[in-house]
């Protein structure tokens, strides 16, 4: 077992790297430190939309900490800002849905970009066969979480909800989910403190998959799950001691690192966990020995948050995106808005080499 935090090492020749903006209008972009051939672009941005009092002026759109993409390239993001800090009128919304092209957003245009029914504290989990969205909500004051599917902007129940009198939710604050090859789903509830299992139909095969402090990040591909915990810390930007599991082919999770509470984690196309450090304003990636590798470094003040690759299909590489990774970043400290970056470049070789 790696421990996320130490001696973390660095990917070759990194180089610093301008963002490019969606539109020649927008503000200048702080640098991204990337390894050679990669680059980087704003793909979902926004203006006119309260900053506060942060200083990153109002640039991008209301902040969303998870986003997943179906396989036509369609990007899904769920607007949570409050999820953990209370306020009942901003915690329901429907998610966004962006079109493989990317767009830039605005007050005026926002309600365009509306997919599904508003949802309570939703967040989007994953996307199950390339087209179903699977997106969990909560109610904080009742403590009874939901499973939702959504399919063509209709919301289905798939596991979760209120409870028979005297019986105890099956979901109180569910988190991510993931799917494995088999359709198998997994969700981290953070407040029971497990990740459960269900069946395709969403029923129970183990309420108990994993016991482990605030689990909230789930990543699937294939027959890899990995499961991202936040240990002590009470809320995910917090500093604590954080915790990543890994199962493969249905073996049991294993404890895989152990350091700074993970912001996000993806699964590329080929396999490969990649995860957002939040407190360090970084991304890495995880070796053939299992050792974290720095793979982006940000600068003034921007931070990942969240993180997602696109996957390979004939619509992803006919609008030019496919494999690549998208990044929700929190610029100059201002999480009420956030900006999704696109990161294009050979990934594959890059790991690659850190096995030779």
């Amino acid at each position: 077992m790696a421990r996320l935090g130490a001696r973390v090492g660095r990917s070759p020749g990194a180089l610093l790297v301008a963002v490019v903006a969606l539109a020649p209008a927008a503000p200048a972009r702080a640098e991204l430190a990337l390894p050679p051939g990669f680059t980087a672009q704003v793909h979902v941005g926004g203006e006119g939309f309260s900053a506060g009092a942060a200083s990153g002026g109002g640039r991008g759109i209301p902040s969303a900490s998870t986003l997943a993409f179906d396989d036509t390239g369609t990007l899904y993001l769920a607007r949570t800002g409050r999820r953990y800090t209370g306020g009942e009128v901003e915690d329901v919304w429907p998610v966004y849905r962006i079109p493989p092209r990317g767009a830039r957003l605005t007050p005026a245009t926002e309600a365009s970009y509306f997919y599904g029914p508003p949802l309570p504290n939703a967040q989007v989990a994953a996307v199950r066969g390339g087209r179903e969205l699977l997106v969990t909500t909560y109610d904080r004051e009742r403590k009874v979480g939901v499973l939702y599917r959504v399919l063509d902007g209709r919301a289905e129940l798939v596991a979760g909800g209120t409870p028979e009198r005297g019986t105890p939710p099956l979901l109180v604050q569910p988190e991510g989910a993931a799917v494995d090859s088999a359709g198998n789903i997994y969700v981290a509830d953070r407040a029971r403190g497990a990740v459960l299992k269900l069946d395709p139909a969403g029923r129970v095969l183990d309420s108990r998959w994993l016991g482990v402090k605030r689990p909230r990040l789930l990543a699937g591909r294939g027959d890899q799950i990995w499961i991202g915990s936040d240990g002590d810390a009470e809320a995910p930007w917090q500093r604590a001691t954080g915790e990543i599991w890994k199962a493969v082919s249905g073996s049991p999770p294993a404890l895989a690192l152990r350091g700074p509470v993970a912001a996000g984690l993806a699964v590329s196309p080929t396999g490969h966990l990649f995860v957002a450090d939040r407190h360090a304003g970084k991304i890495l990636f995880i070796d053939a020995e299992g050792k974290p590798v720095e793979f982006a470094g940000f600068t003034d003040g921007d931070v990942p948050r969240s993180l997602c690759f696109a996957p390979i299909t004939p619509a992803t590489l006919r609008a030019g995106i496919a494999g690549d990774l998208f990044v929700v970043t929190i610029n100059r400290g201002a999480w009420q808005v956030n900006e999704v970056l696109r990161v294009s470049g050979p990934f594959d070789e890059l790991v690659q080499g850190r096995k030779r």
